[in-house]
């Protein structure tokens, strides 16, 4: 089975969910079928928590800002 195929049962799924229950349950589902995947790729060791927070948090060195455009000289052409 390939990886869209495997997505499109999954997106049927996730329709006769909403239709079988209702919209606030079929996100449950959703959100739990997320944590469960995570949980398992962090048990096989796919998943750093370590590195995700690394790259979620902000960096704790401010960035430079940018240097303002320099200006035009008046008789220079727009186009070379």
């Amino acid at each position: 089975m390939t990886p869209k195929q495997f997505a499109a049962i999954l997106g049927f799924a996730f329709v006769a969910a909403i239709i079988g229950f209702n919209f606030g349950y079929a996100l449950l589902c959703l959100l739990g079928a997320g944590v469960g995947y995570a949980a398992g790729s962090f048990l096989q060791g796919e998943l750093d928590i370590g590195d995700l927070q690394s790259r979620l948090s902000p960096s704790s060195s401010p960035s430079q800002p940018a240097p303002p455009p320099r200006p035009r000289p008046a008789g220079a052409p727009r186009v070379r």
